[in-house]
């Protein structure tokens, strides 16, 4: 009778083994296939843009919502004739240069918004013309701020009285914009000003701040207005990876001399569609072109985002 039972215990333990083989190896390669297909599908999801090494750009309409960890991100926005920079920084700080004219303030609200920011570290308003900062208070009631950078010029426009109305009612003080001032100085990021030089100019556009921003192996150049008397002032090294490019590319910036100092391989102008100004200047294209760099305008390729590990540029456009 033990014998009987010892035996059936051991067929019993043969095909408990037999069977739990078998789930091992069928449900595991049903998973092992599921995982694959799941990582696969998730990878073909990720947008992906192209490197500027390439002649070719990579367009899309979808240019906001992407992950920019360990990366710097420069938002040129397309308002027109006028100027608006936003710029997501490695260290999860962010600027804003300048916010269009007065009706583009809400454009550059809602698009910040969208990336998901409620609050902006600095802003940098280059200089009072009303093409650069006539949407800036409609913006700094939208969002909280720490530092506001303006040059010591003034102006008795509306617009200019609004913005100083709304930067006192925030219990902020403006910092003086001119070469020198840092907003950013750690080993691998750096944000800081190379103009404007003078204390005083005839040229409201001469007071233009200009900021330039390295990270690791890479350097951006946002010039506002800045005029070609800046440009020969400034001694700091303006050799820049990414520039955008002075006065929406007037030939009263972008100097010869200049040009070849800044050599950069992406020039960025801001310029509005069939403007009455005629810009920008073919003789401006042509002298950024001819030291290498790839000309993009918010006229013909809308906004404009340049994203950078600190080794490679990739260039996004909205059409």
């Amino acid at each position: 009778m033990s014998k009987r039972r010892n035996s059936n215990n051991k067929l019993y333990l043969v095909f408990l083994v037999i069977a739990l083989l078998f789930y091992i190896v069928y449900y595991g390669t049903s998973f092992g296939k599921y995982l694959n297909s799941n990582t696969s599908d998730n990878i073909s999801n990720v947008n992906t843009t192209s490197s500027i090494s390439s002649e070719d750009i990579t367009s899309t309409t979808s240019l906001v919502n992407e992950n920019t960890t360990g990366n710097i991100r420069v938002h040129y926005i397309d308002v027109g004739q006028a100027d608006s920079e936003f710029i997501e920084l490695p260290n999860g700080e962010s600027i804003l240069i300048d916010a269009g004219e007065t009706e583009d303030g809400e454009l550059v609200t809602n698009y910040i918004k969208s990336l998901g920011y409620t609050k902006i570290n600095y802003v940098i308003g280059t200089h009072p013309h009303e093409d650069h900062i006539g949407g800036m208070s409609y913006v700094l009631n939208n969002f909280d701020f720490d530092n506001i950078y303006m040059p010591n010029a003034t102006t008795t426009t509306k617009t200019f009285e609004n913005l100083l109305d709304t930067i006192a009612s925030k219990n902020k003080t403006i910092t003086e914009g001119k070469a020198g001032v840092y907003l950013i100085n750690q080993s691998d990021l750096k944000a800081y000003m190379v103009a404007p030089v003078s204390s005083s100019y005839s040229d409201l556009n001469s007071y233009s701040i200009v900021l330039k921003i390295t990270y690791k192996n890479k350097s951006f150049l946002f010039m506002g207005d800045a005029t070609k008397l800046s440009e020969n002032e400034i001694t700091d090294d303006v050799s820049s990876d990414v520039i955008k490019v002075g006065h929406h590319g007037s030939s009263t910036a972008s100097g010869p001399s200049f040009v070849v100092k800044v050599k950069p391989s992406i020039a960025i102008i801001s310029v509005g569609k069939d403007n009455k100004y005629n810009l920008p200047s073919s003789d401006v294209i042509k002298r950024w072109e001819k030291v290498g760099a790839k000309v993009y305008r918010t006229d013909e390729n809308g906004t404009i985002i340049v994203t950078s590990d600190g080794n490679s540029l990739d260039v996004s456009t909205e059409k």
